[in-house]
This record gives C-alpha cells, sequence and structure tokens, in this order.
C-alpha cells in the first residue's frame, strides 16, 4: 500500500542544522526501478560457471534463474561468472559435467540445476561442484510461485555464495531508498524498497516534503524513517505488509536519525527537545525516552553497535563533527576519528571490527572505515561526493549515495573498497539508501 501525505506548515528554524546533517534530495526526475551498472571488477574474484538451467513445462517470461544468480555472484565483487556463450557444454546434472573441460576454462566451481514447472509452482533442483577437487559441495530442491521466480533466483545465490565462501548471502535482502521528483516546480519525494539488484521496487509513501534516514527493523517487517510532511522533522514507524504509520516522535524541535535495537523494542533517535540536540533511547511500545548524552554539542546520527549494548555516534563537541563510541549507554564516550575536519554517519560493520563513515577530504567527501582496534583510517572511494553509507548485513558489501556523470546513483562495493556496481535510477535521484537485515 502506497501512502501519500501533504504539504503541512512550514519548516521552522530550529531544524535549519538537520539540512546541513543530512544533504538533502536532488533536483532531477525519478523513476520506480534502479538499473544495475557493474564500475569496477575485484582482481582476485573467483572464477564460476552457472550453467543455464534446463527447463520442463512453460516457464514465466523475464530473467532466466541462472541470468540472476550470474547477475547476483557479480554484483557481490567476489566472483567472476563464465559467460554462457564461452562454455564447452551445457551439463544440468552432475552426471553430465565433465571436470577436465571446466579446468580447460579456468573455472573453480561449476553450478548446475534444473527448474520445473508444475502447476502454479516453480522447482529447482541444482548442485554444485568445486572443480579442482571434482566434488559436489552442495546440492539443494528450492520451489516458489510461477510469479516469484526473481526470489527463487537470489535464494539460490545465497545458497552457492554461502556455500563457497562460508558467509550467509545478501542477495535476497531488499533495499529502502528516497527518490525525488520535479516536475513543472513542484517537488515529489519517494520513499522507495527494491530487491538488491534493484528491481521490484515498489513505492511505499509519496509526499511533497522530504523524506530521510530509513531505517529497517531487525525483522525487515518496518521502516521507521523522518518526514516532513507536517512542516517539521517527525519519525514515523511504517509497517510494510498494511501500510499502517504510526508518529512515533513529534517533539518540539528535532526529531531524527531513527535506529532500531537489536530486539526492535526501542529506536535511538536525535531530540533537541530540550534546547539542544541530544541522543534519546525511546521505548516503543510505552513511549518512555532516556537521554543518552548530555553535552553542549550537536550530538547526532546514532547507530547501534554490533553489541547492541552500545552506539556509535556523530558530534562536533571537537569543533567538528567527528564520530564517537559509548560501549554501554551509560558509559564515557570515546573519539573514534581523528583523520580529517569532518566524519559523519558512523555506520558500523556486523563483527565489530570496522565502523564505516563519510570523510571529507580537501574539498571531496569520501566513503571510510576505521579498524576499532589498531585506529588504522582507509578511505574505501574514489568518487568526490559520497554520503549515507549502509553497510549489508553479513558485512562483506557496502552501499552509499554518489553522483557519476551529473547523475546521482546508489553504488554498491566490497566493504573493503574493491569491486563496484551502481544503481541509477533510469531516470533522475535516488538517495539515502538502507540496506535490510536477512531474515530466516
Amino acid at each position: 500500500m502506497t501512502q501519500r501525505t501533504k504539504t503541512g506548515t512550514r519548516l521552522p528554524a530550529v531544524v535549519a542544522w538537520l539540512l546541513m546533517m543530512a544533504v538533502i534530495i536532488g533536483s532531477s526526475p525519478a523513476s520506480a526501478e534502479l538499473l544495475i551498472r557493474i564500475t569496477e571488477g575485484a582482481d582476485s574474484a573467483i572464477p564460476v560457471a552457472v550453467v543455464p538451467f534446463s527447463e520442463s513445462g512453460n516457464m514465466p517470461s523475464g530473467d532466466k534463474v541462472s541470468s540472476i544468480v550470474r547477475d547476483d555472484l557479480t554484483m557481490s565483487g567476489e566472483f567472476r561468472p563464465l559467460a554462457p556463450e564461452k562454455m564447452l557444454s551445457l551439463p544440468s546434472e552432475g552426471d553430465e559435467v565433465y571436470f577436465r573441460d571446466w579446468r580447460l576454462l579456468g573455472q573453480r566451481y561449476v553450478l548446475v540445476g534444473q527448474l520445473t514447472r508444475q502447476g502454479d509452482r516453480v522447482e529447482a533442483r541444482y548442485e554444485l561442484f568445486d572443480v579442482n577437487r571434482e566434488q559436489r559441495i552442495m546440492g539443494a530442491t528450492a520451489s516458489s510461485s510461477v510469479n516469484s521466480t526473481r526470489s527463487l533466483a537470489h535464494h539460490i545465490s545465497d545458497k552457492v555464495y554461502e556455500a563457497i565462501t562460508g558467509v550467509p548471502g545478501a542477495f535476497s535482502t531488499k533495499l529502502a531508498y528516497v527518490t525525488l521528483q520535479r516536475s513543472a516546480g513542484t517537488s515529489m519525494y519517494r520513499l522507495q524498497v527494491s530487491d538488491v539488484d534493484g528491481k521490484r521496487a515498489r513505492v511505499r509513501l509519496e509526499s511533497d516534503e522530504p523524506i530521510l534516514s530509513p531505517t529497517w527493523s531487525p525483522d525487515g517487517k518496518k521502516l521507521a524513517y523522518v518526514s516532513f510532511e507536517t512542516g517539521k522533522p517527525a519519525i514515523y514507524i511504517h509497517e510494510l505488509a498494511t501500510g499502517d504509520r504510526t508518529r512515533i516522535a513529534d517533539f518540539p524541535g528535532l526529531n531524527s536519525a531513527p535506529a532500531f535495537s537489536k530486539d526492535g523494542r526501542s529506536l535511538l533517535m536525535t531530540l533537541s527537545k530540550d534546547g539542544n540536540a541530544e541522543i534519546y533511547k525511546m521505548d516503543i511500545q510505552s513511549r518512555s525516552l532516556k537521554r543518552l548524552t548530555n553535552h553542549w554539542s550537536i550530538d547526532t546520527e546514532p547507530a547501534w553497535d554490533h553489541t547492541g549494548e552500545g552506539f556509535f555516534f556523530t558530534s562536533d563537541r571537537s569543533g567538528g563533527p567527528q564520530i564517537y563510541h559509548k560501549p554501554t549507554e551509560n558509559a564515557a564516550p570515546r573519539r573514534i576519528t581523528f583523520g580529517s575536519r569532518y566524519n559523519a554517519r558512523p555506520r558500523p560493520g556486523n563483527d565489530g571490527e570496522y565502523v564505516y563513515y563519510v570523510h571529507q577530504r580537501g574539498s571531496s567527501f569520501h566513503i571510510a572505515r576505521t579498524n576499532l582496534e589498531t585506529q588504522e583510517e582507509t578511505i574505501l572511494t574514489r568518487t568526490g561526493s559520497d554520503e549515507s553509507p549502509s553497510v549489508s548485513p553479513n558485512g562483506r558489501m557496502l552501499i552509499y549515495a554518489t553522483k557519476q556523470g551529473g547523475d546521482s546513483v546508489l553504488t554498491v562495493i566490497a566493504a573493503d573498497g574493491g569491486a563496484a556496481y551502481s544503481l541509477p535510477a533510469s531516470e533522475g535521484d535516488v538517495r539515502d539508501p538502507a540496506w535490510s537485515p536477512i531474515v530466516r
């Protein structure tokens, strides 16, 4: 269900800083679906052959399952799938796999499979082989409705990725993001949710006032975000299945930067109801608040750490925006970043090793990370107007917003800054991405 909001009163001056700390979306028209543009491959990518699956029965039109799997593995940056036209044979089951042929082609792994339609269901049987060891390392069966073969393909990609790397795949997860369309002097902001490859995008909210900072609940069923639909920022929780929305924070002044706790029962947020921007925790059911920072500076952009007990945040208490960490709610904050005068929007990895953030170097803004043990800082991106990083739930990829050739796009890179692909809107501007959790 798509919700639409209308303009309320004018924006009060007390929230002007929010428009500085979170860059507001640009001015090009946008459409619902994103495109895929591979921009850089990793030199160490693993060669894998995804053989076109054999088909029995009347299959739905559109992208083939094996093609989607091939694209998924390519997008991860960790695999280099072989083009089907270069394959010496097209086996569909293990007995037809001749390992010598695949070694000649330099392949490490081979995936084969069969698709069968039975009524309104499609069943996939697939097997993954290690070419060098001449071993079957995985075999499974999965099914979906005829209208959900894309979900079936993403599921297979996840299983293949995990079988080879030992890390759960994130291809069945979702992206939330915001687009802006301007026409004849009017603006329309749209909160959208799509597959990680930009397909099957759906508009969940549209408004002629800004929408900012979408964030996922841990069960993947809700989004929290900031909407200016009443003329001032307020935080909403949005049930994706029903479209029901609850205004959870609408205090005087700032209401911004929501972040769900690991159990989904509370939200971190930035409020200025007491005169200064501070970090609070709200119990969602009772609406009770606990103030977690107390300083004359601006404290904002909280993000729970991997333990779920502490959090990172942005503060200008040292004279400019820097990243700080509190290992528990009551602990003293510790400054994390020192490499430039501007470091903001922290997003921790899921294993506690790194925190990712927006880093200014000269007049350019990049995505960087700091190793929390060694304090070593690494700049991961080469473009100069990067913002809004979000880490994939398996910790292996990072999505952020940037500019390419004058267009605003979402770019995904390996978490170490390696391979990359971009997700531009087919027309216009797209920003503020948020990667959903893995839901079993």
